[in-house]
């Protein structure tokens, strides 16, 4: 009979096979980690990682850059369409992942070529400024700033707008839910559809038991976050900073997406869970034994492919029936 004084033992997570093999070269690489770095170094650092971690981007009809004006200056941005020109139609707005610190429109490139693959539709990636030295609220300003731009269909676009779709991981998964509550409640020239939040930062205001569970050792770690935090400098409670806070009603259809091994998986599973509450139509999807940032490390974590593969297959047809429901409330 077993001892009944000796404490449960803690079940080890699932890792993947090709999970694991991409931790161990992770954590045995030389030299300073994100947390310990300064911004511009990590950056660089962070962006160096693109061609060893991520396919190429691939032929795609239209790659180009983009300048849109914004609260202060004009913001970068990239156009991405498997097409060269296409009729009217839904555009996704891409926010990069990073800890609103680090990332750019050339980190995530192959993963906004891939939605526009997936979706057939154009996807626009907007490179809005990064902390510290744009600290909270600029990311959601420039982020909002651009899809209300992107709705009135202008004429750098080259594309006629009917809809919008905010999609972004990890930060940019905060502000993509961030935006999409904005233009519910300040509607732009177009809705918003459906949005798209991967592994979203969603809640800052507690701390989740998955942010211990998974604090060393699976890429992104608690100093990173506390980094991160530190530098961006947003007003916790605030629902542009923890849109978890505020009232879920109303908000388009989503597709959330996960990783299990993440610090911040129990924030989008409450997102998640939240949506569905307040009487949203939601899909939840967990990438088991995958890890935080998996969107832009389909190379080094090949098992990722089918994570992204199957979540764009449940947001393409999530698309699709909300831009045909667009269109007979139109017609009506």
């Amino acid at each position: 009979m077993a001892d009944s004084s000796t404490p449960p033992q803690t079940p080890s997570p699932y890792v993947r096979a090709d999970v694991a093999g991409f931790l161990a070269f992770l954590n045995n690489l030389p030299g300073p980690r994100t947390h310990e770095m300064e911004p511009p170094a990590a950056r660089a650092t962070y962006k160096a990682m693109k061609d060893v971690a991520d396919p190429p981007v691939g032929e795609l009809g239209t790659i180009r850059d983009i300048a849109i004006p914004g609260p202060a200056g004009t913001i970068p941005a990239r156009l991405f369409d498997v097409q060269e020109s296409r009729l009217p139609g839904p555009l996704v707005m891409f926010y990069h992942g990073g800890g609103f610190v680090i990332g750019d429109l050339d980190t995530h490139a192959s993963f906004c070529a891939e939605v526009s693959r997936a979706l057939d539709l154009p996807v626009l990636a907007v490179d809005y400024r990064l902390a510290p030295e744009a600290p909270w609220p600029a990311a959601p300003d420039d982020c909002e700033a651009a899809a209300r731009w992107a709705a009135g269909s202008p004429a750098e676009l080259g594309r006629s707008v009917t809809a919008l779709v905010p999609c972004g991981d990890s930060a940019g998964g905060n502000l993509a839910i961030v935006v999409t509550a904005a233009l519910r409640d300040a509607p732009a020239a177009v809705p918003v559809i459906a949005h798209l939040p991967f592994y979203p930062a969603t809640d800052t205001t507690r701390e989740y038991p998955s942010y211990s569970a998974f604090a060393e050792g699976y890429l992104l770690t608690r100093a990173s976050m506390d980094w991160f935090n530190a530098a961006y400098q947003a007003e916790a409670e605030h629902v542009r900073a923890s849109p978890l806070k505020g009232d879920l009603r109303g908000m388009p259809p989503a597709v959330i997406v996960t990783a299990s091994l993440d610090p911040i998986r129990d924030q989008g599973r409450a997102y998640a869970a939240a949506l569905a509450q307040a009487g949203v139509a939601v899909v939840f999807r967990e990438a088991v034994g995958n890890i935080h940032g998996f969107i832009t490390l389909r190379k080094a974590i090949p098992s990722s492919v089918g994570d992204v593969a199957g979540a764009l297959t449940a947001a393409k047809a999530i698309i699709a029936e909300a831009e045909a429901q667009r269109v007979m409330e139109q017609a009506a």
